[in-house]
């Protein structure tokens, strides 16, 4: 047995977790009892026609779960080999219960080919962290975290792990997150529709146009959050150097994968216009400006600029070219992940704030400049 060691790796399993629920029982709907034994599809003939998406997606749906219980079970002082028994136990037993629970719902046909792929995932991912823990790279992310990451940095680098995925759900403005003024309208119309009128007419009074400018500023805001964010997890200024770059980078990636899936390779640049270029040019700019900062101004900075954006956002009309993009995700293949994306792409912002606002309450953050 290993020493134990503080991990991120439960949060990420945790996580995991989240995503698989939330995919495999989406959307939630028409539960039925059909009469029959929820565990009968592993008796029951395997289907006929499978196609290489659902062949791959429940092979890498189970993947980061195996690796991130692996990973955490070594932490916590499990053998290599307990850990990956642990993992491959963990991904087979919440499978088996995902398509039991399916057969309680009309729009999913529960498999025991699935379920050998999701185990067969959940291996590789477990397999791939030992074998990581065995050439000594996990180690050399230990001796990165301490070197380069501030103390108790696991809640911060959680969020910054999210922020690429939350990106690919189509945004108002690029890296745009945090837009919730619309789907509260229709939530009002559907559940109340006595106070949709008011809450309309008030919303109107208070929108703004989208201009041009206004929408550069939204994208530097955009850049600047996780920008922050990452400069605050790091000790020393080549390593907020890097992470500025490596924000940046994965800011461009994402929204070009995002514009991927929903229309398709062809258009994964059409949203760079001057706008939104102009936007990440400003935004890298005040990163490199705000590099000698101390950790407390940062996040201060952070808390504020995030506080802006999601003001400026929320009081944008929404496109009509917006509605067409949510349009074709709907339709799109991707419909299982529509409800969990979006709440994502919501809800990173107030958790971010909430985050910050309790690092810079009761963490005592540093004041030096480096």
């Amino acid at each position: 047995m290993t020493v134990k060691r503080r991990t991120t790796a439960w949060t990420l399993s945790w996580l995991c977790v989240l995503v698989i629920v939330y995919a495999s029982l989406y959307p939630f709907e028409d539960w039925r009892n059909q009469e029959i034994a929820p565990w009968s599809f592993v008796t029951a003939p395997w289907p006929i026609y499978n196609t290489w998406f659902d062949i791959n997606s429940n092979l890498l749906g189970y993947a980061p779960l195996g690796f991130w219980l692996c990973l955490a079970g070594m932490r916590s002082g499990f053998a290599r080999a307990g850990a990956w028994w642990l993992a491959v136990a963990g991904c087979c037993g919440l499978s088996f219960g995902m398509e039991s629970m399916q057969s309680f719902l009309p729009m999913r046909v529960p498999s025991a080919l699935d379920w050998l792929l999701n185990t067969v995932g959940g291996m590789a991912g477990a397999a791939m962290a030992v074998g990581l823990e065995k050439r000594g790279w996990l180690y050399r992310w230990s001796q990165f975290r301490r070197e380069w990451l501030t103390h108790d940095a696991k809640g911060s680098l959680v969020l910054l792990a999210l922020w690429p995925v939350a990106l690919l759900f189509p945004v108002t403005v690029p890296l745009g997150l945090g837009h919730v003024v619309d789907s509260l309208r229709r939530f009002l119309l559907e559940w109340l529709p006595a106070y949709e009128a008011r809450f309309s007419s008030n919303l109107e009074w208070w929108s703004q146009p989208m201009t041009p400018a206004l929408e550069m500023v939204c994208v530097a805001l955009g850049l600047l959050v996780p920008g922050l964010l990452a400069m605050a997890l790091c000790r020393r200024l080549v390593q907020r150097s890097a992470a500025v770059g490596a924000v940046t980078v994965l800011a461009v990636l994402g929204n070009a994968l995002s514009a991927t899936l929903t229309y398709g390779p062809v258009h994964a640049w059409h949203w760079l216009t001057p706008q939104s270029g102009s936007g990440l040019a400003l935004g890298l700019c005040v990163m490199v400006l705000l590099l000698k900062g101390s950790e407390r101004r940062l996040m201060q900075n952070l808390f504020l600029v995030q506080w802006l954006l999601l003001l400026l956002l929320n009081l944008s009309p929404v496109s009509v070219y917006y509605e067409q993009t949510m349009q074709t995700w709907e339709q799109g293949r991707f419909i299982r992940f529509h409800g969990l994306t979006p709440w994502l792409n919501w809800s990173w912002p107030w958790v971010l704030l909430v985050w910050a606002g309790w690092r810079l309450r009761h963490r005592g953050l540093y004041t030096h400049r480096l």
